[in-house]
């Protein structure tokens, strides 16, 4: 990556090429009558070329009508040429879902450049040094962006390795002032029955045992379907860490119905 000047925004690219098939964002740098050339924005010194047939469907007149220089485009990667340098791309091929994902994504990466930035001078780290270390979390985690978020959902020890704990911890702290964590919801339903006289209060007091468990980021709501069903919702930061907590949950409930003379079951509800 060509160096930067103190005043400069800090950008990291990739090396190498993009693969078949991937979406790519770009500029377009040169519109001639047979297709447009494409500076490829996430990758470093690569240029790309769409035809003519490749920019919209259908018999095109004017090729200007289109694209124009200095335009952004988010195109499909048709075939690489490494040897030869040379990048076939498609806009005709990224449909209008694509094409606001992926320049949502592109918006995503340049704030996360910005966070780096701020974090770096935060604990004075070179730029150099800085642009080397976003490199590394680059391929590691594919996005600058989703380096923030693992450190915002997980904690700064997943970066420590490769930014060094002082970093890492400043990332942290940035990451969970500006990415909100998306709560998740998993549902299921106990089937619970007993026919003791008081089978109803025996019931009950195998729910209570919902209660018992105490996560400190999820919450548990008990619904009433109808006899012998009793849904649960839990809501949490993530698959994993719920799906623990709604096992310790049902465990409990049913091995509590059983001490109590009671049968249960629990089904998990499709999301």
């Amino acid at each position: 990556m060509a160096k930067e000047k103190p005043n400069d925004k800090l950008v990291i690219k990739r090396s190498g090429y993009p693969t078949k098939g991937e979406l790519v964002i770009g500029t377009v740098t040169r519109v001639l009558d047979f297709g447009a050339f494409i500076s490829l924005d996430e990758y470093e010194n690569k240029e790309g070329l769409v035809h003519i047939s490749e920019i919209a469907p259908g018999w095109i007149k004017d090729i200007r009508d289109y694209v124009k220089k200095g335009q952004k485009v988010v195109c499909k990667v048709l075939d690489i040429n490494p040897k030869r340098g040379h990048i076939d791309l498609s806009i005709k091929d990224v449909n209008e879902r694509q094409r606001r994902e992926k320049m949502q994504q592109w918006k995503s990466e340049q704030r996360a450049f910005k966070w780096l930035e701020i974090a770096g001078e935060k604990i004075k780290v070179q730029r150099e040094e800085l642009a080397d270390i976003g490199r590394k979390l680059l391929k590691e985690f594919e996005t600058i962006y989703g380096a923030f978020e693992e450190a915002a959902f997980e904690g700064y020890e997943v970066l420590s390795k490769i930014t060094g704990e002082e970093l890492a911890k400043a990332i942290e702290e940035i990451a969970k002032e500006n990415i909100k964590t998306h709560k998740i919801k998993i549902r299921g339903y106990f089937e619970l029955m007993s026919n003791a006289s008081d089978g109803i209060d025996r019931i009950k007091e195998a729910l209570m045992e919902i209660y018992s468990v105490k996560p400190e980021d999820a919450e548990v709501k008990v619904e009433y379907i109808g006899a012998p069903r009793y849904r649960i919702i839990l809501e949490g930061e993530d698959y994993k860490s719920a799906e623990k907590i709604l096992k310790k949950i049902t465990d409990r409930v049913i091995k509590k119905i059983k001490k109590l003379g009671g049968e249960g079951n629990f089904v998990k509800e499709a999301a």
